[in-house]
């Protein structure tokens, strides 16, 4: 154990168990360093030695389960995606033992000259998904789930965030836009969605290939989820132009059955549904969690409403009532 790693375990009560833990597993001594974190309650350190690395994931048995990432971890390496592996695993204790795949976030190497290199890949990616992950058993993205995503919205950001008031007949226009939206998310092919499917998700690889992670909310759900997910970057706001070239080479691949009206219909209402529910969820975390952190990527998502809605007119009523309500951020 370093001089770091000492004070890390002894400052960390957790880091320490965690240390310990992982030098049982591999019996050699090891450094450890925090890795950065996410919304959730999960942390993740990088253990060495003087050859090697690992990664070891702290989820804490009262906040977390580590069985759903075990369990999506195997149906992503059966269908031969690049997925950490798992060296060791003790569900009571919340603490997982994982090979490193390193830290280079696609996030970082991303950019608008180089976008067109990396699109194919993560939509062969997503092609694997819907055709070669098994989905079944997986909870069901259905109509209640969509729902609860949804009023996260209204209730943590509007009511709770903006502090605005809604009448009788704004729920009305909210209940209808939450109606239309999943119904058409219902409706079409049900298929493995990683959930949570975005640039700070992936890892850039040595050899440029890509590794997928934080895929432990994975449910069985609409085929456009993981590629809204991947347009409405909280980074990166592309052209509609790149967009639907995106969204076509997309269908091409995942629904070639589908004309393509449609099929870009579903991709702006699945993203208008992940983008309202993201809003809601980063109002949340500044006043339920205490997570300030997430408020200056709101208004990027804001930006992606306001791009789709103009463009359906079974929204226009939901656009004036946000208009009305002056609740941008």
């Amino acid at each position: 154990m370093t001089v770091s790693s000492a004070s890390l375990a002894q400052t960390d009560r957790r880091a320490g168990q965690a240390l310990a833990w992982a030098e049982a597993q591999l019996q050699r001594a090891l450094a450890i360093e925090p890795l950065a974190g996410d919304a959730s309650f999960r942390r993740y350190f990088r253990l060495r030695d003087d050859a090697s690395s690992w990664v070891v994931m702290d989820a804490p048995p009262d906040r977390e389960n580590c069985a759903p990432f075990i369990d999506v971890d195997r149906r992503l390496r059966d269908a031969a995606l690049p997925a950490p592996a798992i060296i060791a695993a003790d569900l009571d204790a919340g603490f997982l033992l994982l090979d490193d795949l390193g830290d280079t976030l696609l996030r970082d190497a991303l950019t608008t000259n180089n976008a067109d290199a990396w699109f194919p890949p993560l939509l062969d990616m997503l092609g694997s998904f819907a055709s070669s992950v098994d989905a079944s058993g997986l909870p069901a993205y259905d109509r209640q789930q969509l729902l609860v995503e949804l009023e996260l919205f209204p209730h943590w950001y509007l009511e709770r965030h903006k502090a605005c008031r809604l009448s009788c007949e704004d729920w009305d226009i909210w209940e209808a836009l939450c109606t239309r939206v999943i119904n058409t998310a219902l409706g079409q092919p049900q298929v493995f969605v990683h959930h949570d499917f975005h640039s700070c998700n992936l890892l850039v690889q040595p050899d440029d290939t890509l590794a997928v992670i934080d895929f432990q909310d994975a449910v069985r759900g609409p085929v456009t989820y993981d590629l809204a997910s991947l347009l409405w970057d909280r980074y990166i706001h592309w052209p509609r132009s790149r967009l639907e070239g995106w969204m076509e080479a997309a269908r091409q691949r995942l629904a070639p059955d589908t004309d393509s009206a449609t099929w870009v219909r579903w991709c702006d209402w699945m993203g208008l549904q992940r983008n309202l529910k993201i809003v809601g969820i980063f109002a949340r975390l500044h006043h339920r969690d205490g997570k300030a952190g997430y408020l200056p990527l709101i208004p990027m998502f804001w930006r992606y409403l306001g791009d789709v809605l103009p463009r359906y007119p079974e929204f226009a009523e939901f656009a004036e009532l946000l208009e009305r309500l002056k609740c941008a951020p």
